[in-house]
């Protein structure tokens, strides 16, 4: 069917966290969890399986955190969703079926970077 939890929403969040970051050093997941007002232990569940999917590497150690193992340009919304909530409209059919796969297009054609850097142009500052 088509289910998006709350999983996919936080998750992008923190990946868009951490390409405002930087590639250069891994980034803390409590730094990450921080910024993006996510609790730390549901957020290491949601990397340790974007990162058993090859999305992300992990380092241990004082300098650890978590980086990415693609381009934050080659990350669709998609691939997040479907890694942490399962295929969008499956078992779906008729106008759900229609819906899921209207979904899919959308998300699929928006990537991590792309979302980061549509929010670093919306983002207003008031003196």
């Amino acid at each position: 069917m088509l289910s998006i939890t709350s999983k996919s929403p936080y998750a992008v969040r923190a990946l868009v966290e951490l390409h405002r970051m930087g590639d250069s050093d891994p980034v803390p997941i409590a730094e990450l969890a921080r910024r993006g007002e996510i609790p730390t232990q549901f957020l290491e569940q949601l990397f340790a399986v974007l990162r058993r999917a090859g999305l992300l590497r992990s380092q241990r150690g004082v300098k650890g955190g978590y980086s990415f193992a693609r381009p934050a340009g080659q990350i669709t919304v998609l691939d997040v969703v479907e890694l942490l909530d399962g295929p969008l409209g499956q078992g779906a059919s008729g106008v759900f079926a229609q819906a899921a796969q209207a979904a899919a297009e959308v998300l699929s054609q928006r990537t991590i970077a792309d979302i980061a850097e549509a929010e670093a142009h919306t983002t207003m500052y008031f003196i």
